[in-house]
């Protein structure tokens, strides 16, 4: 049986990652933008009405408003929260004038850029105490760990060769170091045709296979499709490491580069059909995820904060139009131009944007539901 946390954990668990989370964002974008004279007319938690908020003594309005699926900065010269400019409003025409649009392109690149890295930013910086405090999870004799000790009952390396004793020592052409290494470059790809090379009495082995697609529940009945080869090592066993602060650093980097590269093989994946698209998440699964988490403890949480912020970091960099990434792709051909791109192209760009996005919402929104246990998955 699985278990699930009482219903109020979603709600607040949910408010309390994507709440935090949203406000750093937006507060990149602010302070940059401020920081280089630019005029914020408004700072939003959440869309549509507001339900409180002020007036600063900038003329900002900082503001509460009722549907809590994200927020916004506008500035001075945006027509929307979007930051696409009003052309119904004409701007002085100089960059001191505090507006969005009459800021320097590398100004405005900067300040667009600000969100997701302030993202980026916290999810490193998690990271970063968890291996300053904890240290930092190490497999020593990290060569007996590739060594093949045992296999499962059920093993497609076994099937295709493989031995005790044997070492593996590359996964379809890429090295690999420990067992971790060898699990990260199967556990991505169920159902793959690859080659796994070992070492036995001293000569290289090329031993062809395919993964298992295994289907694996977690403690709330949250299915994950993985790879497996069925094989387990005959040594090596974790110590924690101590981790200085500054160490720390370039460690959580390196941990948000790997987490990013499975998501872009993940978004690959479901691109070529080789994963479902019901694989995709929104507010729902967060909702329910965070609950779940948050059931957990503390530092379960907050670790799963930290992969939400890096995973907001990644979408807010997808060179969509209407997400920071596409605001920085027109900035970019503005740079090559040498002039911004034609009100008419970046109008219908935006709208295709758009409608990219609240496809891609309405999407995720179906697989949440659909998955939710009413409904019997």
């Amino acid at each position: 049986m699985f278990e699930s946390p009482p219903f109020w954990m979603y709600f607040v668990g949910f408010l309390l990652l994507l709440g935090p989370l949203v406000t750093v964002h937006e507060l990149g974008h602010y302070l940059v933008g401020r920081w280089f004279g630019v005029k914020a007319e408004a700072f939003s938690i959440g869309f549509g009405r507001e339900i409180a908020g002020w007036t600063d003594k900038a003329g900002t309005r900082w503001k509460l408003s009722w549907l809590p699926l994200g927020g916004y900065v506008q500035f001075k010269g945006d027509m929307n929260p979007a930051s696409i400019p009003n052309a119904n409003a004409p701007l002085e025409g100089h960059a001191n004038d505090g507006s969005f649009q009459n800021a320097s392109l590398w100004k405005r690149a900067l300040i667009v850029a600000a969100g997701p890295v302030t993202n980026l930013v916290v999810a490193i910086a998690i990271f970063a105490a968890f291996f300053a405090i904890y240290g930092n999870p190490t497999i020593v004799g990290a060569e007996d760990s590739r060594t093949v000790g045992e296999f499962s009952e059920e093993s497609v390396a076994r099937d295709a060769g493989m031995e005790i004793g044997d070492t593996i020592i590359e996964v379809d052409g890429e090295a690999v170091a420990d067992f971790d290494e060898i699990r990260t470059q199967i556990l991505l790809y169920p159902g793959k045709d690859m080659v796994v090379t070992v070492v036995r009495d001293g000569v290289e082995v090329d031993l062809p296979l395919t993964t298992a697609r295994v289907e694996e529940a977690d403690a709330f009945g949250n299915v994950s499709v993985l790879g497996r080869i069925g094989v387990g090592p005959a040594g090596g066993q974790y110590e924690f490491q101590e981790v200085g602060l500054l160490a720390s650093i370039p460690l959580a980097a390196e941990r948000c580069w790997e987490i990013t590269g499975m998501m872009i093989t993940g978004i690959q994946q479901i691109v070529t059909g080789e994963r479902s698209i019901k694989e995709l998440g929104g507010p729902v699964k967060i909702a329910k995820y965070s609950g779940e988490q948050m059931s957990l403890g503390f530092l379960a949480f907050v670790n799963f904060a930290a992969l939400i912020s890096l995973n907001l970091a990644f979408i807010n960099f997808l060179p969509i139009p209407a997400l920071d990434g596409g605001h920085l792709a027109f900035y970019a051909a503005e740079a090559i131009r040498r002039k911004p791109v034609g009100p008419e192209a970046t109008e219908w760009a935006y709208r295709a944007g758009i409608a990219v996005v609240l496809l891609f919402m309405v999407v995720v929104t179906v697989n949440d539901v659909t998955s939710l246990p009413l409904f019997g998955s």
